[in-house]
């Protein structure tokens, strides 16, 4: 028998539903009228801040108003690698709009043949065909040109969901060969709650549940450092941040 937390989280994931698609319509209007005239970087400048309107306005009125740490890290006339935790679904709408500045988000190819959701969803991405090799590789070349743009690139470095009872998962190599081959420092970013918020399990499931998301100091590469000791240094200082203050985020007092 499900318990009653549960066929909450499901009632109000269709409240949750309902008040995305009438939030993103709402946006799509100036949104469209920007997105034909324009071209990045100015068009990714742009979408990013309505964004930020639209997810203020979003998440508040789902329940998860979202609290950010850190912005002083980023330094002006500085683009970042901004390397990532991903536990949920709600990540992607939450991290995005909270980097400040322009940026785009490495995401799944596929996401983008969604009607009207996939137009948006292209403007503030690096899309990637993870079982294309020649996709890989094209996507590493446009993210170059991204943080060329004067544009951060934002990246999750598991790769997938965190679905584990690790705070994360094995890192891939991208970011790291990424600002390997730019020279551009990385900045982790951290998000706290949102896996109690939309649970990875329990599909189609909200709940409301404060979010927060900090940012670290940027790290970057020693040198003579190799990819491999570049992210494993990152991962242990995000590991050790998320043990650390997990506690507090959980109870909201942090």
């Amino acid at each position: 028998m499900r318990s009653i937390k549960d066929i909450f989280g499901r009632v109000w994931a269709v409240w949750g539903a309902i008040a995305f698609v009438v939030t993103m319509i709402l946006f799509l209007i100036p949104f469209f009228a920007f997105s034909y005239f324009s071209r990045d970087p100015k068009k990714t400048f742009r979408f990013i801040r309505y964004s930020r309107v639209w997810m203020g306005i979003y998440l508040t009125i789902v329940g998860c108003p979202l609290r950010i740490r850190g912005r002083e890290y980023f330094r002006k006339g500085q683009t970042y690698i901004v390397v990532s935790n991903h536990n949920a679904l709600i990540d992607v709408p939450v991290s995005s709009p909270g980097i400040p500045g322009g940026n785009k988000t490495i995401a799944k190819a596929e996401m983008a043949k969604i009607p009207v959701f996939g137009l948006i969803y292209q403007t503030g991405s690096i899309l990637v065909d993870r079982e294309n090799e020649k996709s890989r590789r094209d996507s590493f070349v446009k993210m170059r040109e991204v943080l060329d743009m004067g544009l951060h690139m934002c990246i999750y470095p598991e790769g997938t969901r965190n679905t584990t009872d690790e705070p994360l998962k094995s890192f891939h190599d991208g970011a790291f060969r990424l600002a390997l081959s730019s020279g551009k420092s990385i900045i982790p970013m951290v998000i706290f709650n949102s896996r109690r918020a939309n649970p990875p399990t329990k599909g189609f499931f909200l709940l409301p549940v404060r979010l927060y998301l900090d940012f670290l100091p940027e790290i970057t590469a020693l040198p003579e450092e190799t990819v491999e000791q570049l992210k494993l240094r990152v991962h242990e200082i995000m590991k050790n941040y998320i043990l650390s203050h997990q506690p507090n985020r959980m109870s909201g007092s942090g």
